[in-house]
This record gives structure tokens, sequence and C-alpha cells, in this order.
């Protein structure tokens, strides 16, 4: 059977860079969506799963923690791998497995049976999170590389800030399990536009494909590393427990704390996409620098209500751009062609930087109290901005050479 010719990256034509293929971008922030939000799901359903599986709340919390360690431990050596493959063979196989797991999950009855597809999903995960920024940047040119990641990433931010409450409403309305299986038809209907509007990209053939030890050590690779796990200690200290420090400061309405901090992460998406391709490394000193200032502010003056919802505003605006800005100088430094084994190696520093902020302020907020949080964070983000203010040839080049 005769078969497409590869589509390639997008080229600049006479008049300027060629137009962004957004069906595709927004394909793969679809995907981005639907396995963000087949994450936490399970976190806004537990007594409604616990009922259906016969459990505690406390185990069906576990299924959200079962795919973050899959995710986890999957990222870099599924990657390793399935390198040699097609890219959409690897990004529809992904899909496969996260519609089944999805499906496994709304027809189950048997907790075994549903960790055992809370497994495979969180495997899945941790393939397309290694794999959906790379292919972002590939389909376009370079100086349309950082709008491109900022539109992928924009599906985890959706899913965060509005996926995961208007889910857990609609499943509370018509049933957890139609929760799931919406989910998993959602993933076969990408399947679907991947076909459709994805542009296929060849894998790595054996013969030249540069060993991941070498990867890991390319320059700027260990900067960029550092700086997404001191972002996200400090981050992940503070934002896990910032509904009991708003309690802290006596304001009562934490649900608002929260939807600011979510509404404001989709303007800093925008922003980071506007500016990663002309301003990167300003654009990431300013962020950092943001969320060092909302850190001293909230530490300082946390107690007074418009300094605490301004500065969560303005820290949600900070980190919904970072990420996108991070990633970009990531794909800079590694290369198109080594963007998947790299952003693998950055999804395991990302869970592991959630994972050790999340128990360090746990430590700060039983042992010191609430309003110690933002100082535990300040040092940590201060350091970020260090790393990259000093990363001006490698890293974060003053002048982007983006490959």
């Amino acid at each position: 059977m005769p078969t497409a010719p590869l589509a390639r990256t997008a080229a600049p034509t006479a008049t300027g860079p060629a137009a962004l293929p957004l069906a595709g971008l927004l394909t793969l922030a679809a995907t981005a969506f639907t396995a963000a939000l087949t994450e936490l799901l399970p976190a806004g359903l537990l007594p409604d799963m616990g009922g259906g599986l016969g459990v505690s709340e406390s185990r069906v919390g576990f299924l959200v923690t079962l795919y973050a360690a899959a995710s986890f431990l999957s990222a870099i050596p599924l990657t390793a791998l399935l390198r040699g493959l097609n890219r959409r063979t690897v990004l529809i196989g992904a899909l496969t497995g996260l519609a089944l797991a999805d499906a496994v999950t709304a027809l189950s009855s048997s907790y075994v049976l549903t960790c055992a597809a809370r497994l495979l999903a969180g495997a899945m995960g941790g393939t397309l999170w290694a794999m959906l920024a790379g292919y972002g940047a590939r389909m376009v040119s370079a100086e349309r590389r950082g709008r491109a990641i900022a539109i992928v990433l924009a599906g985890i931010t959706v899913a965060l800030s509005l996926g995961v409450p208007l889910g857990t409403a609609l499943a509370g309305t018509v049933g957890w399990r139609a929760g799931f299986a919406g989910l998993a038809v959602l993933a076969a209907l990408l399947i679907l536009s991947a076909l459709r509007y994805v542009p296929d990209f060849p894998g790595e053939p054996s013969a030249g494909r540069t060993p991941l030890r070498r990867i890991a050590v390319l320059p700027g690779i260990r900067t960029v590393l550092s700086v997404t796990l001191l972002l996200l200690l400090g981050h992940q200290a503070v934002y896990t427990f910032l509904v009991p420090f708003a309690e802290h400061a006596g304001f009562g309405h934490t649900g608002l704390v929260l939807f600011v901090f979510g509404a404001a992460t989709v303007g800093g998406i925008w922003l980071a996409g506007a500016l990663a391709d002309r301003r990167l490394r300003a654009a990431l000193l300013c962020a950092l620098g943001l969320i060092a200032v909302v850190m001293a502010a909230l530490g300082a003056l946390g107690r007074v209500p418009a300094v605490l919802v301004v500065a969560v505003a303005l820290w949600g605006v900070a980190f919904g751009g970072a990420p996108t800005l991070i990633q970009t100088a990531l794909v800079d430094v590694s290369g198109p062609e080594h963007a998947d084994v790299a952003t693998s190696l950055q999804a395991t520093v990302y869970n592991v930087g959630i994972a050790a902020g999340s128990l360090t302020g746990g430590v700060v907020l039983e042992n010191v109290g609430a309003g110690a949080l933002p100082w535990t964070a300040l040092p940590l983000v201060i350091g970020a901005v260090l790393v990259v203010w000093t990363a001006r040839t490698c890293g974060f080049p003053v002048r982007r050479q983006a490959r």
C-alpha cells in the first residue's frame, strides 16, 4: 500500500513565517487537556467513586497517586524505547491506551482493575508529556516555536482551571462513570483528529541515534532543568497549601483565591506565546522576578485581603507563562530532533519538584505555620532567577539562537 510522504516542519515564506497549523496544534492541546483531566478527575469524585468501587475516599485518592507515579516512572524509559517509531504512531498509540484506560475505569466495579487502568493511563500520560511540546515545535518554523508550544501547553491550563471543576460538576450530575466514558470518547475522537491534522515525523534511526546520556549533558540542558526544579519546588510549597494560607490570612473566600489563580494563568500563557519567540530570556526573568515579588508580598502583607487577591492574580499570570518559556528554552538547546528525550527528562524533574515542594510545604505548615510558606519559597525562586541571569550564553542566551 503506498504511503503519504512525511510532513515537514513549516517553513517561512518569502513574505514571512508560515501560518501556524492551528488544527494540528489544537489537537495536541486537546490531548494535553484529556491527559491532565484523566489524571485529576478522581480527586473531585472521591465519595461517588468510593461508593461505586466499594472502597474508602482515601483509596480513591490513591488513584491520582498511581497515575502520577506511573507517569513519573515511565516518561524516560518509554520515550527512549519508542524513539525509533514515527511520531504520529506513538501519539496515536498513547491516545489509544488512554482511551482504553478511561473506558475500563468507566466500566469497572473492581478497585484492583481500576488501579491497573490508572497505571496504564499514567504510562500513556508520561509518554504524552514527553512528546507534546517537542511535537508542536517540529510543526512550525523556529521563529514560531514559542507560540506553538504555548498553544499545546494551554491544554493543561484549561484542564486545571476549567476542566476539573466543570468535569467534577458534570460527573456529579450524570455519574462519575459517564465522566470517564466521556474522556474515553474524547481520546478516540482525538485519534481521528491526529490522523487528519497532525503531520507525521520520522523517528530516530538506531544507527544515528544519540544516546540519552549524551542528550542529558548537552550544553544548557542541565541549566534549564535546574530552573525547572527550583521553580516547582518554590511554587508547589505554597500552591499546595494556598487554601490553608488564605484561611491563615483571614480571607474567607478560599474558592475565589483558587479561581483567580487559575483564570490568571490563561493570561500568562497568552503573554508567553506572544513573547517567547522574541524576548524569551527577558520574559522569563520578568516572570520569575514577579513570582519572587509575590512571595515577599504574601509573606509581609498577605493578611491584607486586597494584597492577597492581587498577589495571587499576578502569581497566576507569571506562573502561567513560565513553563512555556522554560520548555521553549529546552527545545532550543536540545534541538527539535532531541526534544522528546529532553522533555522526558524535564517531566521527571517536574514531578520531583511537585512532590518535593509539596512535602517541604507540608513540613513547614505542620511545624512553623502557614505564614512561613512564602518565605520558604522565596529563596528557591530567587535561585531560579539567578540561574537564568547567569546563563547568558548557554541555556537562556541574551540572543536566542533556536535550532
